[in-house]
């Protein structure tokens, strides 16, 4: 896990009220750089990564997961399930744009 990772586990997800600006694309890009994993950029400007598993039901336990960890950050990320993957997406709904709080949800999903 790079050291930036590690800054990102240590903070939590911080409730959008609406009204602030995205992320400019230079914080962008080095958060991304600081999260690594295998996250991308989506075609839509969303945090984007396919998880593969072996079956249906890795999937859901994973994305079960993802729950808990959503739930207690308040934060909650588009999951698409199919047979042997899972898909997230992640992006602050309120603003249409990426915010750390995306960032840190992202890491937190990589210590599953």
């Amino acid at each position: 896990m790079q050291n930036s990772n590690v800054c990102l586990l240590n903070k939590n997800c911080t409730p959008c009220q609406g009204g602030v600006p995205p992320l400019s694309s230079e914080a962008v890009d080095k958060l991304l750089l600081d999260l690594g994993q295998g996250w991308v950029l989506s075609k839509t400007n969303k945090l984007y990564k396919k998880f593969n598993f072996n079956n249906f039901i890795a999937a859901i336990s994973f994305a079960n997961k993802i729950a808990k960890i959503a739930e207690q950050e308040a934060h909650h990320p588009d999951l698409t399930i199919a047979w042997g993957k899972c898909i997230v997406r992640i992006w602050t709904h309120k603003i249409n744009g990426l915010t750390e709080s995306d960032f840190i949800l992202a890491a937190k999903i990589e210590t599953i």
